[in-house]
């Protein structure tokens, strides 16, 4: 997928400098061609010349000096670089993906379920990753567990999701610090000379931190590593779970998951549907995946240009059986 988002300069516009060449020798071409027409008429038999070189004639045969200088201002647009700003895969980065699966994801105030729609959506956030993300999750309940470390392979991290088991509890300090380590124990081998690639851990979570360090303090960790964390708050203040026989209800905490987002330099994401949340995901996945870059786009002028040539040299033939 690359986009363009248009022209808005030109590596080498010195060669611009060669469009006031050419405009001067086609205005040269055009005022002798004027000027010679003139001097025909001035001393010629006019109804003769209506009948061996009609009007229309005349026209037709600036035709390919017009196609011409179509072609080299194209050719000159070209050489000078044009670049515009494109969306192009990245080639590097690595991406934790961090779910809760703690007793109250079991809510239906989304339906089918809280965690029966995080499933689907996530899925299709891993399915739609480009190639060049290492990507990995962590699932985490009372405590924390790396299901997959950060791959290129889709399928393992999209298995690990189908096999989700809820557990008792949110310790989402657990799950930052399982995955800021498991970005870290990655990078080590990816050094180079190019250094480790970006990395960014995407947290979904639907309640407060009820066990294990603090978040707040993982967030800091995170902030000084470089490794942002974008948070999606999911879930709505209507949330209830039937926990033996009775309906407690498990509001959304918006506040701790926007202050997540703040304190490690990502964003926060407000899901309560599970259309939102698709959405979410697709929008973080164009994020991540894709990177905008400065990019030479100067073959369609190329093209246009050749194009243009071959057209005014037909045309050349066919209207005086011979090129300019």
């Amino acid at each position: 997928m690359t986009g363009l988002v248009g022209i808005d300069g030109f590596s080498t516009p010195l060669w611009f400098a060669l469009l006031a060449v050419i405009l001067a020798v086609f205005g040269t071409y055009f005022w002798r061609a004027r000027r010679r027409r003139r001097h025909v008429v001035r001393f010629a038999n006019l109804p003769l010349l209506e009948q061996v070189a009609p009007t229309g004639s005349y026209r037709w045969r600036h035709v390919p000096p017009v196609l011409f200088l179509v072609a080299f201002v194209l050719l000159t647009v070209a050489l000078a670089g044009p670049q515009a700003q494109a969306k192009v895969p990245r080639n590097r980065a690595t991406v934790m993906l961090v779910i809760d699966v703690s007793p109250s994801m079991e809510a239906t105030d989304i339906r089918p379920s809280r965690i029966k729609a995080a499933q689907g959506a996530a899925k299709d956030f891993v399915q739609n990753m480009t190639e060049g993300i290492n990507l990995g999750l962590v699932t985490f309940g009372g405590s924390a567990t790396v299901d997959v470390s950060p791959t290129t392979a889709r399928k393992p991290v999209t298995d690990a999701i189908d096999n989700i088991k809820l557990q008792p509890a949110t310790a989402t300090g657990e799950a930052i610090a399982a995955a800021l380590q498991a970005i870290q124990q990655f990078e080590k081998g990816l050094g180079g000379p190019s250094g480790a690639p970006p990395a960014r851990i995407v947290l979904m979570s639907d309640g407060k931190q009820t066990a294990g360090r603090d978040e707040f303090a993982m967030a800091k960790q995170c902030k000084e590593g470089g490794i942002p964390i974008s948070t999606i708050s999911y879930g709505t203040s209507d949330g209830v779970v039937d926990l033996e026989g009775q309906q407690v209800p498990v509001p959304v905490d918006d506040e701790s998951l926007h202050e997540l987002a703040d304190m490690s330099g990502g964003e926060f994401y407000k899901a309560d549907t599970s259309d939102k949340l698709r959405e979410i995901y697709q929008s973080l996945g164009e994020q991540i995946g894709y990177e905008t870059q400065q990019t030479d786009v100067s073959k369609p002028f190329v093209a246009l240009g050749a194009l243009a040539t071959i057209t005014a040299a037909g045309a050349a033939l066919l209207v005086s059986q011979r090129l300019p």
